[in-house]
């Protein structure tokens, strides 16, 4: 959470790059020449020379199963785009998991605050004899407790919650990216018009220009 979302610009223009070179060799070869890295990604030499995508072995099993889809010959992209989005959904309600349940401590603190509350109150009636100078002291400490949940709540806990939301909804980014790479390649179109597809869909911070991916990709050697 204090490192921010782990994908940046750099990053964006390696999974372009990796898109671009997957493509480019299924244009020259053939979709059977990619059977021997979707099969074995840990030691596909053109996965490999994209480290922090070959580091996400979420973003890795995404290309290599709906590779696999293709190498049969399935070009549906109506069917495979749907399955792909209840795919990132489900992937979406996991990682938000965390943002719930972080929320739901924001939420419940300063309850529990003015439970303690009620409980310095319970604990100054029992009191109701001593001198209005310990009284006094104790009445003043009873609101600590609230005052403790209501700051705790929307200092950290919500602040925390919100961030966690921003990371996870920026790095759901690089999988659309993924997606709409992936479907742009199945319906047909050649690997620059794909990657600009994929380019697209990324937030505008982070979002690599057309003349960035276009010298990354130049440089990049071709895949055997």
């Amino acid at each position: 959470m204090f490192k921010g979302p782990r994908y940046n610009k750099a990053a964006y223009v390696e999974l372009l790059g990796m898109q671009f070179t997957l493509f480019k060799l299924i244009r020259a070869k053939g979709v059977l020449a990619i059977e021997q890295h979707i099969e074995n990604p840990r030691e596909s030499t053109l996965f490999n020379r994209f480290p922090t995508f070959a580091g996400n072995h979420h973003a890795v099993e995404f290309v290599c199963d709906y590779m696999r889809m293709v190498t049969p010959g399935t070009n549906n992209v109506h069917e495979m785009e749907a399955l792909m989005d209840e795919e990132l959904e489900t992937h979406h309600q996991e990682r938000h998991r965390v943002v719930g349940a972080v929320q739901a401590l924001a939420d419940g603190t300063p309850a529990l605050g003015i439970v303690a509350a009620v409980l310095g109150v319970i604990h100054t009636m029992g009191a109701i004899s001593e001198p209005p100078e310990v009284l006094g002291h104790m009445i003043g400490g009873a609101p600590v407790g609230t005052f403790f949940g209501v700051f705790v709540a929307y200092g950290f806990f919500a602040p925390f919650a919100q961030s966690l939301r921003n990371i996870y909804e920026s790095e759901d980014k690089y999988f659309l990216s993924l997606k709409t790479g992936l479907l742009a390649h199945v319906a047909g179109n050649p690997p620059v018009m794909a990657i600009e597809f994929a380019r697209k869909m990324l937030m505008s911070e982070n979002r690599p220009t057309f003349a960035e991916v276009d010298a990354a990709t130049a440089a990049l050697p071709a895949a055997i």
